[in-house]
Protein backbone atom coordinates (compact mmCIF):
# COMPACT_ATOMS: atom_id res chain seq x y z
CA UNK A 1 0.00 0.00 0.00
CA UNK A 2 1.24 3.72 -1.08
CA UNK A 3 2.62 6.11 1.97
CA UNK A 4 -1.55 8.70 0.98
CA UNK A 5 -3.21 5.19 1.33
CA UNK A 6 -1.54 4.34 4.75
CA UNK A 7 -1.95 7.96 5.97
CA UNK A 8 -5.17 7.76 5.37
CA UNK A 9 -5.81 4.83 7.45
CA UNK A 10 -4.16 5.63 10.30
CA UNK A 11 -5.90 9.05 10.42
CA UNK A 12 -9.30 7.41 10.09
CA UNK A 13 -8.38 4.79 12.64
CA UNK A 14 -7.00 7.20 15.11
CA UNK A 15 -10.37 9.34 14.73
CA UNK A 16 -12.26 5.90 15.18
CA UNK A 17 -11.18 5.76 18.48
CA UNK A 18 -9.81 9.11 19.76
CA UNK A 19 -10.65 12.06 17.80
CA UNK A 20 -13.90 13.23 19.37
CA UNK A 21 -12.49 12.64 23.10
CA UNK A 22 -9.25 14.60 22.34
CA UNK A 23 -11.10 16.88 20.73
CA UNK A 24 -13.76 17.91 23.84
CA UNK A 25 -10.59 17.95 25.95
CA UNK A 26 -8.50 20.51 23.99
CA UNK A 27 -11.59 22.70 23.69
CA UNK A 28 -12.33 21.89 27.30
CA UNK A 29 -8.98 23.54 27.78
CA UNK A 30 -8.56 26.34 25.38
CA UNK A 31 -12.10 27.61 25.11
CA UNK A 32 -15.68 27.20 25.96
CA UNK A 33 -17.63 24.32 24.11
CA UNK A 34 -19.42 25.90 21.10
CA UNK A 35 -22.85 26.74 22.46
CA UNK A 36 -24.49 30.06 23.46
CA UNK A 37 -27.02 31.19 25.79
CA UNK A 38 -30.61 30.72 25.56
CA UNK A 39 -31.67 33.12 23.41
CA UNK A 40 -28.62 34.50 21.85
CA UNK A 41 -28.92 35.88 18.39
CA UNK A 42 -32.44 37.05 18.72
CA UNK A 43 -35.89 35.77 17.49
CA UNK A 44 -38.13 35.73 13.77
CA UNK A 45 -36.89 38.12 11.89
CA UNK A 46 -35.45 40.25 14.39
CA UNK A 47 -31.99 38.26 14.43
CA UNK A 48 -28.19 39.65 14.85
CA UNK A 49 -24.42 38.54 14.10
CA UNK A 50 -22.61 37.18 17.48
CA UNK A 51 -19.38 37.13 18.16
CA UNK A 52 -16.98 34.31 16.00
CA UNK A 53 -17.14 30.86 18.10
CA UNK A 54 -14.87 28.42 17.76
CA UNK A 55 -12.85 27.34 14.26
CA UNK A 56 -13.86 23.65 14.63
CA UNK A 57 -17.67 22.48 16.01
CA UNK A 58 -17.63 20.60 19.55
CA UNK A 59 -19.33 17.17 18.88
CA UNK A 60 -21.06 16.55 22.34
CA UNK A 61 -20.96 12.68 22.41
CA UNK A 62 -24.00 12.67 24.42
CA UNK A 63 -25.69 13.95 20.91
CA UNK A 64 -24.27 11.57 18.40
CA UNK A 65 -23.77 8.10 20.40
CA UNK A 66 -20.88 5.89 19.92
CA UNK A 67 -20.20 4.63 16.82
CA UNK A 68 -21.41 1.16 16.27
CA UNK A 69 -20.20 -1.98 15.46
CA UNK A 70 -20.89 -2.58 11.62
CA UNK A 71 -18.37 -6.18 10.35
CA UNK A 72 -18.90 -9.92 11.93
CA UNK A 73 -17.84 -12.86 10.43
CA UNK A 74 -20.57 -14.24 9.06
CA UNK A 75 -18.77 -17.57 8.05
CA UNK A 76 -17.08 -17.71 11.76
CA UNK A 77 -21.03 -17.82 12.87
CA UNK A 78 -22.88 -21.33 13.82
CA UNK A 79 -24.20 -22.95 10.97
CA UNK A 80 -27.74 -24.31 10.95
CA UNK A 81 -27.18 -28.27 9.51
CA UNK A 82 -29.65 -30.62 8.02
CA UNK A 83 -29.10 -33.52 5.99
CA UNK A 84 -28.78 -32.37 2.86
CA UNK A 85 -25.89 -28.54 4.06
CA UNK A 86 -25.88 -25.73 5.86
CA UNK A 87 -26.48 -21.91 6.29
CA UNK A 88 -24.98 -19.25 8.44
CA UNK A 89 -26.47 -15.97 8.10
CA UNK A 90 -25.76 -12.46 9.79
CA UNK A 91 -29.09 -9.88 10.62
CA UNK A 92 -29.85 -7.22 13.26
CA UNK A 93 -30.39 -9.86 15.76
CA UNK A 94 -26.17 -10.87 15.33
CA UNK A 95 -25.31 -7.32 14.21
CA UNK A 96 -27.83 -4.52 15.88
CA UNK A 97 -26.90 -1.99 13.07
CA UNK A 98 -27.88 -4.62 10.14
CA UNK A 99 -31.54 -3.06 10.01
CA UNK A 100 -32.09 -2.85 6.12
CA UNK A 101 -30.53 -5.83 4.84
CA UNK A 102 -29.80 -9.41 6.18
CA UNK A 103 -26.92 -12.25 4.57
CA UNK A 104 -27.02 -15.85 4.11
CA UNK A 105 -24.03 -17.84 3.08
CA UNK A 106 -25.75 -21.48 1.85
CA UNK A 107 -23.87 -24.55 0.87
CA UNK A 108 -25.93 -27.46 -1.04
CA UNK A 109 -24.58 -30.29 -1.02
CA UNK A 110 -24.63 -32.81 -4.12
CA UNK A 111 -28.81 -34.01 -4.40
CA UNK A 112 -29.42 -31.42 -2.06
CA UNK A 113 -32.55 -28.77 -2.37
CA UNK A 114 -33.66 -26.31 -0.06
CA UNK A 115 -37.29 -27.12 -0.04
CA UNK A 116 -40.32 -24.99 -1.24
CA UNK A 117 -40.86 -21.87 0.76
CA UNK A 118 -41.14 -18.22 0.48
CA UNK A 119 -40.21 -14.83 2.90
CA UNK A 120 -43.07 -13.14 4.27
CA UNK A 121 -41.07 -10.19 5.00
CA UNK A 122 -38.05 -10.12 2.23
CA UNK A 123 -37.83 -10.33 -1.57
CA UNK A 124 -34.35 -12.45 -2.05
CA UNK A 125 -31.23 -11.71 -3.80
CA UNK A 126 -28.45 -14.34 -4.36
CA UNK A 127 -24.92 -14.49 -6.07
CA UNK A 128 -23.51 -18.13 -6.99
CA UNK A 129 -20.10 -18.63 -5.73
CA UNK A 130 -19.27 -22.20 -7.04
CA UNK A 131 -21.02 -25.00 -8.74
CA UNK A 132 -24.66 -25.54 -10.11
CA UNK A 133 -28.31 -25.45 -9.04
CA UNK A 134 -31.26 -24.86 -10.20
CA UNK A 135 -34.32 -22.61 -9.20
CA UNK A 136 -37.94 -23.14 -9.21
CA UNK A 137 -40.07 -19.54 -8.17
CA UNK A 138 -43.76 -19.54 -8.57
CA UNK A 139 -45.37 -16.01 -8.92
CA UNK A 140 -49.11 -15.20 -8.01
CA UNK A 141 -50.55 -15.15 -11.11
CA UNK A 142 -49.48 -18.89 -11.13
CA UNK A 143 -46.74 -18.34 -13.47
CA UNK A 144 -43.80 -20.88 -12.51
CA UNK A 145 -40.41 -19.98 -14.09
CA UNK A 146 -37.37 -22.77 -13.71
CA UNK A 147 -33.66 -21.43 -14.22
CA UNK A 148 -30.08 -23.24 -13.73
CA UNK A 149 -27.13 -21.17 -12.46
CA UNK A 150 -23.76 -21.39 -12.55
CA UNK A 151 -20.71 -19.44 -10.80
CA UNK A 152 -21.04 -15.12 -11.80
CA UNK A 153 -25.06 -15.99 -12.13
CA UNK A 154 -27.61 -13.85 -9.91
CA UNK A 155 -31.97 -15.00 -9.11
CA UNK A 156 -33.86 -12.40 -7.42
CA UNK A 157 -37.15 -13.52 -5.81
CA UNK A 158 -40.14 -10.54 -4.80
CA UNK A 159 -41.43 -10.75 -1.30
CA UNK A 160 -43.96 -13.78 -1.22
CA UNK A 161 -43.11 -15.30 -4.24
CA UNK A 162 -42.77 -19.12 -4.05
CA UNK A 163 -39.49 -20.90 -4.96
CA UNK A 164 -36.73 -23.62 -3.70
CA UNK A 165 -33.40 -24.29 -5.07
CA UNK A 166 -31.75 -27.64 -5.85
CA UNK A 167 -28.19 -29.03 -6.57
CA UNK A 168 -27.37 -29.90 -10.10
CA UNK A 169 -24.97 -32.46 -10.88
CA UNK A 170 -22.27 -34.29 -8.92
CA UNK A 171 -20.19 -30.87 -7.10
CA UNK A 172 -22.00 -28.98 -4.33
CA UNK A 173 -23.53 -25.55 -4.91
CA UNK A 174 -23.11 -22.28 -2.54
CA UNK A 175 -24.32 -19.09 -2.97
CA UNK A 176 -24.27 -16.02 -0.73
CA UNK A 177 -27.84 -14.51 -0.08
CA UNK A 178 -29.00 -11.34 0.38
CA UNK A 179 -32.47 -9.67 1.93
CA UNK A 180 -33.81 -6.58 1.85
CA UNK A 181 -34.87 -6.41 5.86
CA UNK A 182 -32.55 -6.60 8.39
CA UNK A 183 -34.95 -9.10 10.54
CA UNK A 184 -35.25 -11.52 8.26
CA UNK A 185 -34.00 -14.92 9.61
CA UNK A 186 -32.85 -17.55 7.16
CA UNK A 187 -33.95 -19.82 9.57
CA UNK A 188 -37.34 -18.63 9.99
CA UNK A 189 -39.11 -19.24 6.84
CA UNK A 190 -42.68 -20.36 5.30
CA UNK A 191 -41.58 -23.86 4.69
CA UNK A 192 -44.03 -26.34 2.81
CA UNK A 193 -42.93 -29.62 5.39
CA UNK A 194 -43.63 -27.28 8.28
CA UNK A 195 -46.96 -26.30 6.86
CA UNK A 196 -47.81 -29.88 6.49
CA UNK A 197 -46.37 -30.78 10.02
CA UNK A 198 -48.94 -28.14 11.48
CA UNK A 199 -52.00 -28.65 9.94
CA UNK A 200 -54.58 -30.87 10.88
CA UNK A 201 -54.38 -33.73 8.76
CA UNK A 202 -57.89 -33.64 7.87
CA UNK A 203 -57.59 -30.18 6.37
CA UNK A 204 -55.10 -31.36 4.55
CA UNK A 205 -57.10 -34.78 3.16
CA UNK A 206 -59.64 -31.86 2.37
CA UNK A 207 -57.44 -29.46 0.47
CA UNK A 208 -55.95 -32.52 -0.96
CA UNK A 209 -58.97 -35.01 -2.34
CA UNK A 210 -57.20 -37.97 -0.65
CA UNK A 211 -57.70 -39.73 2.73
CA UNK A 212 -56.11 -38.33 5.58
CA UNK A 213 -53.98 -41.44 6.48
CA UNK A 214 -51.18 -40.60 3.72
CA UNK A 215 -50.41 -37.68 5.35
CA UNK A 216 -48.92 -40.37 8.01
CA UNK A 217 -45.64 -40.69 5.85
CA UNK A 218 -44.64 -37.16 5.14
CA UNK A 219 -41.78 -35.45 7.49
CA UNK A 220 -42.75 -35.16 11.13
CA UNK A 221 -40.94 -31.09 11.27
CA UNK A 222 -39.78 -28.85 8.62
CA UNK A 223 -36.50 -30.48 6.41
CA UNK A 224 -35.03 -26.94 5.61
CA UNK A 225 -32.48 -28.22 3.17
CA UNK A 226 -33.14 -32.06 2.61
CA UNK A 227 -30.75 -34.97 1.52
CA UNK A 228 -31.71 -36.73 -1.58
CA UNK A 229 -30.78 -38.19 -5.03
CA UNK A 230 -28.19 -36.00 -7.08
CA UNK A 231 -30.05 -34.83 -10.29
CA UNK A 232 -28.02 -35.45 -13.03
CA UNK A 233 -27.05 -31.78 -15.66
CA UNK A 234 -29.07 -33.89 -18.19
CA UNK A 235 -32.26 -34.13 -16.41
CA UNK A 236 -31.82 -30.77 -15.12
CA UNK A 237 -34.38 -28.85 -17.79
CA UNK A 238 -35.22 -25.27 -17.19
CA UNK A 239 -38.18 -23.49 -18.22
CA UNK A 240 -37.24 -19.63 -18.43
CA UNK A 241 -39.89 -16.86 -18.74
CA UNK A 242 -39.99 -15.84 -22.29
CA UNK A 243 -39.59 -12.22 -21.21
CA UNK A 244 -37.58 -9.42 -19.92
CA UNK A 245 -38.78 -10.05 -16.16
CA UNK A 246 -37.06 -13.24 -15.80
CA UNK A 247 -35.60 -14.36 -12.12
CA UNK A 248 -32.09 -14.69 -13.54
CA UNK A 249 -29.35 -12.23 -14.87
CA UNK A 250 -25.97 -13.49 -16.14
CA UNK A 251 -23.83 -11.21 -13.93
CA UNK A 252 -20.57 -11.87 -15.15
CA UNK A 253 -21.61 -12.53 -18.76
CA UNK A 254 -23.92 -9.83 -19.41
CA UNK A 255 -21.56 -6.67 -20.89
CA UNK A 256 -24.17 -3.78 -19.12
CA UNK A 257 -23.11 -5.06 -15.82
CA UNK A 258 -20.01 -3.47 -16.11
CA UNK A 259 -18.73 -0.52 -14.27
CA UNK A 260 -15.10 -0.72 -13.51
CA UNK A 261 -13.16 1.85 -12.04
CA UNK A 262 -9.74 3.14 -11.31
CA UNK A 263 -8.74 0.37 -8.58
CA UNK A 264 -10.29 -2.46 -9.86
CA UNK A 265 -13.64 -4.40 -11.55
CA UNK A 266 -17.18 -4.05 -10.81
CA UNK A 267 -20.07 -5.84 -11.96
CA UNK A 268 -23.51 -4.53 -10.91
CA UNK A 269 -27.24 -5.48 -11.56
CA UNK A 270 -29.98 -2.77 -10.67
CA UNK A 271 -33.33 -2.97 -12.07
CA UNK A 272 -32.28 -0.90 -15.37
CA UNK A 273 -30.65 -3.80 -16.38
CA UNK A 274 -32.46 -6.49 -14.70
CA UNK A 275 -35.73 -5.03 -14.48
CA UNK A 276 -37.45 -8.00 -11.79
CA UNK A 277 -35.31 -7.28 -9.46
CA UNK A 278 -37.30 -3.86 -8.53
CA UNK A 279 -35.93 -3.48 -4.27
CA UNK A 280 -32.79 -4.78 -4.53
CA UNK A 281 -29.33 -4.08 -7.02
CA UNK A 282 -25.72 -5.93 -6.01
CA UNK A 283 -22.81 -7.25 -7.84
CA UNK A 284 -19.52 -8.06 -7.51
CA UNK A 285 -16.64 -5.92 -6.96
CA UNK A 286 -12.74 -7.09 -7.16
CA UNK A 287 -10.09 -4.40 -5.41
CA UNK A 288 -6.50 -4.88 -6.95
CA UNK A 289 -3.66 -5.63 -4.12
CA UNK A 290 -2.69 -1.92 -3.07
CA UNK A 291 -6.01 -0.11 -4.41
CA UNK A 292 -9.37 1.12 -3.18
CA UNK A 293 -12.49 1.73 -3.97
CA UNK A 294 -12.82 5.21 -3.36
CA UNK A 295 -14.27 7.44 -0.25
CA UNK A 296 -18.28 8.04 -0.86
CA UNK A 297 -21.79 7.77 0.03
CA UNK A 298 -24.66 5.84 -1.19
CA UNK A 299 -27.80 8.15 -0.56
CA UNK A 300 -30.74 6.22 -1.44
CA UNK A 301 -29.70 2.34 0.01
CA UNK A 302 -28.00 0.69 3.03
CA UNK A 303 -25.34 -1.58 1.88
CA UNK A 304 -24.07 -5.38 2.75
CA UNK A 305 -20.99 -6.86 2.12
CA UNK A 306 -19.45 -10.08 1.91
CA UNK A 307 -15.91 -10.83 1.31
CA UNK A 308 -15.34 -13.83 -0.73
CA UNK A 309 -11.53 -13.53 -0.86
CA UNK A 310 -8.67 -11.21 0.20
CA UNK A 311 -8.26 -8.91 3.06
CA UNK A 312 -8.80 -5.46 3.31
CA UNK A 313 -10.26 -2.54 5.43
CA UNK A 314 -13.84 -0.92 5.71
CA UNK A 315 -13.35 2.51 6.74
CA UNK A 316 -16.81 4.14 7.58
CA UNK A 317 -17.45 7.95 8.79
CA UNK A 318 -20.76 8.31 10.71
CA UNK A 319 -21.11 12.01 11.32
CA UNK A 320 -21.12 13.97 14.49
CA UNK A 321 -17.09 12.96 14.28
CA UNK A 322 -17.25 9.73 14.10
CA UNK A 323 -15.37 7.32 12.51
CA UNK A 324 -14.32 3.72 12.38
CA UNK A 325 -12.24 1.44 10.45
CA UNK A 326 -12.16 -2.50 10.17
CA UNK A 327 -10.07 -5.14 8.98
CA UNK A 328 -11.71 -7.63 7.04
CA UNK A 329 -11.23 -10.95 5.24
CA UNK A 330 -12.52 -13.68 3.27
CA UNK A 331 -15.38 -14.86 5.12
CA UNK A 332 -16.22 -11.74 7.05
CA UNK A 333 -19.54 -9.18 5.99
CA UNK A 334 -20.13 -5.65 6.45
CA UNK A 335 -23.13 -3.12 6.77
CA UNK A 336 -22.99 0.01 5.91
CA UNK A 337 -26.03 2.46 6.42
CA UNK A 338 -27.71 4.96 3.93
CA UNK A 339 -25.93 7.83 3.48
CA UNK A 340 -23.03 6.95 5.73
CA UNK A 341 -19.39 7.81 3.78
CA UNK A 342 -17.53 4.51 3.20
CA UNK A 343 -14.29 3.50 1.44
CA UNK A 344 -12.83 -0.22 0.90
CA UNK A 345 -9.07 -0.46 0.86
CA UNK A 346 -7.27 -3.86 -0.29
CA UNK A 347 -4.56 -4.14 2.53
CA UNK A 348 -3.76 -7.94 0.85
CA UNK A 349 -1.39 -9.27 -2.08
CA UNK A 350 -4.26 -10.92 -3.91
CA UNK A 351 -7.56 -9.32 -4.91
CA UNK A 352 -9.91 -8.58 -2.65
CA UNK A 353 -13.51 -9.95 -4.00
CA UNK A 354 -16.69 -8.26 -2.29
CA UNK A 355 -20.36 -9.29 -2.81
CA UNK A 356 -22.44 -6.39 -2.50
CA UNK A 357 -26.35 -5.73 -2.05
CA UNK A 358 -28.16 -2.91 -1.50
CA UNK A 359 -32.03 -2.53 -0.87
CA UNK A 360 -32.81 -0.53 -3.70
CA UNK A 361 -33.68 -1.30 -7.27
CA UNK A 362 -31.77 1.94 -8.20
CA UNK A 363 -27.95 2.69 -7.56
CA UNK A 364 -27.00 5.97 -6.39
CA UNK A 365 -23.62 6.75 -5.75
CA UNK A 366 -21.87 10.30 -4.57
CA UNK A 367 -17.78 10.29 -4.69
CA UNK A 368 -16.36 12.70 -2.14
CA UNK A 369 -13.27 13.42 -4.96
CA UNK A 370 -15.62 14.21 -6.96
CA UNK A 371 -17.17 16.72 -5.31
CA UNK A 372 -13.87 18.89 -4.05
CA UNK A 373 -13.39 18.58 -7.62
CA UNK A 374 -16.62 20.08 -8.48
CA UNK A 375 -16.71 22.86 -6.05
CA UNK A 376 -15.57 26.91 -5.91
CA UNK A 377 -12.03 27.42 -5.05
CA UNK A 378 -13.36 29.92 -3.00
CA UNK A 379 -15.70 27.35 -0.98
CA UNK A 380 -13.02 25.04 -0.30
CA UNK A 381 -10.07 27.83 0.73
CA UNK A 382 -13.50 28.71 3.31
CA UNK A 383 -14.16 25.43 4.33
CA UNK A 384 -10.53 24.05 4.48
CA UNK A 385 -9.07 27.05 6.31
CA UNK A 386 -5.43 27.13 6.65
CA UNK A 387 -4.79 24.37 3.71
CA UNK A 388 -2.19 26.01 1.59
CA UNK A 389 -3.87 26.91 -2.29
CA UNK A 390 -0.98 24.05 -3.71
CA UNK A 391 -2.98 21.80 -2.01
CA UNK A 392 -6.48 22.37 -2.92
CA UNK A 393 -5.47 22.59 -6.32
CA UNK A 394 -4.05 19.23 -6.22
CA UNK A 395 -6.92 18.15 -5.26
CA UNK A 396 -8.97 19.17 -7.69
CA UNK A 397 -6.83 18.12 -10.60
CA UNK A 398 -9.96 15.96 -12.44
Amino acid sequence: MDSSRRAFLGTAAFGASSLAALSGVALAETAKPDAGNPGDGGFGRQVRQLPPGQTVAYHDPKDVGEMPEFTRSLDGSKPKVTSGGWAKESTEHQLPIMTGLAGVHMFLDPGGSRELHWHAIAAEWAFVIGGRCQTVVLDPSGQTEINNFEPGDLWYFPKGHGHSIQTIGDEPCHFILSFDNGSFSEHGTFSITDWFDVTPKDILARNFGITKELFDAFPKGETYIQSGPMLPVAKAIDAPWPRESTHKFSLLKDVRSRRDFEGGTFNLATVDEWPASKTMSGGLMVIKPGKMKELHWNPNANEFHFFLRGKGQVAMFGSGGRGKVADVKAGDSAYIPAGYGHAIVNTGEEDLEVVQTWDSGKFEEITLKHWVETSPKYLLSNNMAGVPEATLDKMQRA
